[in-house]
């Protein structure tokens, strides 16, 4: 018989939180480029990227250990149900001669979830600035981390009127 201590050990979650905002990055980046539907992207992390293995397979491996899966879900779906508004911001946010498409996709997917996540969520501005830069710092290493700091820091501090989804058009004289 095999006793526990001679069995492989499992990495324990660091940052349930941040792992999730890793993982959002990654699932919007693969529906930005794949074309692939936002549900069948959450599933897939779901059931084959989210959690610890016993070979204690990582990030590198394009395994996601221990991501709080409500928050994932929560901001891969606003981040798509409100992409155009959240562009917008971008958009309003960037020199004129910096388009959004010419952002890296992996940057634009940052700034969704990002955004996303600030329009609906109790956590104060700074402390999504950090995350997102801690982020930003494990996908580059170059300025992008100090753009996404930039980028962040002006939109969160003015914020403004959040469109709850793209699909709603209806100004506020209409209603």
């Amino acid at each position: 018989m095999i006793g526990l201590q001679d069995q492989p050990k499992l990495k324990a979650a660091q940052r349930p939180r941040t792992a999730a905002r890793v993982a959002a990055v990654q699932a919007l980046f693969q529906i930005e480029q794949n074309g692939d539907r936002p549900d069948s992207v959450i599933e897939q992390f779901l059931v084959h990227r989210f959690g610890t293995t016993l070979s204690g397979e990582s990030y590198e491996d394009g395994r996601v250990p221990e991501a709080d899966v409500g928050l994932f879900t929560s901001i891969v779906k606003g981040a798509v149900s409100n992409r155009t508004a959240i562009e917008q911001d971008i958009v309003s946010t960037l020199p004129s001669t910096w388009p959004i498409e010419r952002l890296d996709p992996v940057l634009r997917a940052l700034f969704l979830a990002a955004i996303a996540e600030f329009r609906h969520a109790e956590v104060p501005a700074a402390v999504l600035i950090n995350e997102y830069m801690d982020v930003a710092h494990g996908f580059f290493f170059g300025d992008e981390p100090r753009l996404v700091n930039g980028v962040l820091d002006t939109l969160f501090k003015n914020p403004t009127p959040v469109e709850d989804h793209d699909s709603t058009t209806a100004s506020p004289t209409e209603n």
